[in-house]
């Protein structure tokens, strides 16, 4: 596997490949890899010859300094875990490489409407700084397709409108969230868990899936049911920011939508949790009592 830090080495390797006729993948990541960005990994081998991963904390996608300063970094673990994985490249570029002119003079993407709710109520910012790193390093990839994780649902809707609206020649692969064997979604935030929070945290994949099960039917009492488990979760020790229905393309659901999602943001802890759970629409049933 080859470490890559500058962009003109970044994109002389990937031009290489691409002369030879080979089919190239991106997965974008913030590092501290674990198994579900392994997965995301074995997702792009299957759509692809050459896989690049990034590794770029970015600054710009961050509400919180302190949120920055300690995000987990392990660089060398995660070569190690990659080129087990069979990755071609990591590229691991600097804040000076991502954003030449420094943050104040940078150009940013606004997002589409998509972004205006759920995490960017609580997350000012945060979308902007998201979907610009990943129009760069599409960019300067150039891939086929790129591979996302659903647990980020709402990020995956982001990056397919952005994608769009930039008319970019790239596939957005998305691959369904991955989990613990008790449900927990995997993310790097949940090493900030104590171990007693971290037997709580399953409840809050549980309660996303009792959601999708009482508002599957087309009729369902939407609300009511957001406003229970929200309840529920604040009651068991958690801090929910947001408990809500939307659409598949995160507009507000109608009787005539076919499948749903409900998604989370909640506190336990030093550790912000997010998670989604998509579901069909039940046709010809009644309101769950």
């Amino acid at each position: 596997m080859q470490r890559l830090v500058d962009a003109a080495t970044l994109r002389a390797t990937v031009q290489g490949w691409r002369a030879t006729g080979e089919r190239i993948a991106l997965v974008p990541t913030m590092g501290n890899i674990h198994e579900g960005h392994l997965r995301l990994v074995d997702a792009a081998r299957a759509q692809a010859a050459r896989v690049v991963v990034s590794i770029f904390v970015n600054p710009t996608q961050f509400d919180r300094p302190d949120d920055f300063e300690r995000y987990p970094r392990t660089p060398d673990a995660d070569a190690d875990a990659l080129s087990a994985r069979g990755v071609d490249a990591m590229f691991t570029p600097n804040v000076e490489i991502m954003y030449p002119h420094g943050l104040d003079m940078a150009a940013y993407i606004e997002p589409t409407h998509s972004a205006q709710q759920l995490e960017g109520e609580f997350r000012p910012g945060h979308f902007r700084g998201m979907a610009t790193v990943v129009t760069k390093l599409l960019n300067l990839v150039q891939p086929d397709c790129a591979v996302f994780g659903q647990k980020d649902y709402q990020q995956l809707a982001v990056v397919r409108a952005v994608v769009r609206e930039l008319l970019l020649p790239v596939q957005i692969v998305g691959l369904a969230t991955v989990r613990e064997a008790d449900g927990l979604a995997m993310s790097s935030r949940n090493q900030y868990l104590t171990p007693a929070e971290r037997a709580l945290a399953p409840r809050l994949y549980q309660a996303l899936q009792a959601a999708g099960q009482e508002g599957a039917a087309a009729e369902a009492p939407l609300p009511a049911i957001e406003a229970y488990h929200a309840r529920a979760l604040n009651d068991a020790g958690f801090r929910v920011e947001y408990f809500r229905f939307r659409n598949a393309q995160l507009a507000p659901p109608a009787p005539a939508d076919g499948r749903r999602v409900v998604l989370a943001a909640a506190w336990l802890g030093k550790a912000r949790l997010i998670d989604s759970h998509p579901f069909d629409v039940a046709r010809g049933q009644g309101t769950p009592g």
